[in-house]
C-alpha cells in the first residue's frame, strides 16, 4: 500500500512494506537501507510496533528487530519523498536486500 499527500514543505509519500528476506533487517540490510534513503533529500522515518526511528540512522533501524515477517510504515516527507518510497520499497519487498528468501513460507 503506497499513498502520497502534498504538504507545505513538499511531498509525503508513505508505504506499508513487509520483510521478505530468511535473516530480516539485521546489520548489512539495515546498512543498505540506510544508504538508499540517504541519497534522498527527503526526511524519512520507519516504524513498527516497537516504535519510530529515523531511516538515515543505522543505529536506529537496527533498533526495530525487524525479522521476516515484520511490516513497517515507511514514511518519506519533502523533497524526492516519492521516489525514496519507490526506491525503498524495491529494496525492501522486490529485491529482499539482495539476500535470499526463507526456504519455507514463514513470513
Amino acid at each position: 500500500m503506497q499513498t502520497e499527500q502534498d504538504s507545505q514543505d513538499g511531498t509525503t509519500a508513505e508505504a506499508v512494506v513487509q520483510i521478505r528476506n530468511a535473516q530480516g533487517l539485521h546489520m548489512r540490510p539495515a546498512m543498505q537501507f540506510v544508504d538508499m534513503a540517504s541519497r534522498y533529500g527527503c526526511e524519512v522515518t520507519v516504524r513498527n510496533d516497537h516504535g519510530e526511528v529515523d531511516g538515515k540512522s543505522i543505529m536506529e533501524m537496527s533498533m526495530l528487530a525487524a525479522t521476516c515477517g515484520t511490516r513497517l510504515t515507511i514514511r518519506a516527507s519533502g523533497p524526492g519523498a516519492r521516489d525514496a518510497i519507490a526506491a525503498l520499497k524495491e529494496l525492501v519487498e522486490d529485491r529482499m536486500f539482495d539476500e535470499p528468501p526463507p526456504k519455507e513460507e514463514v513470513c
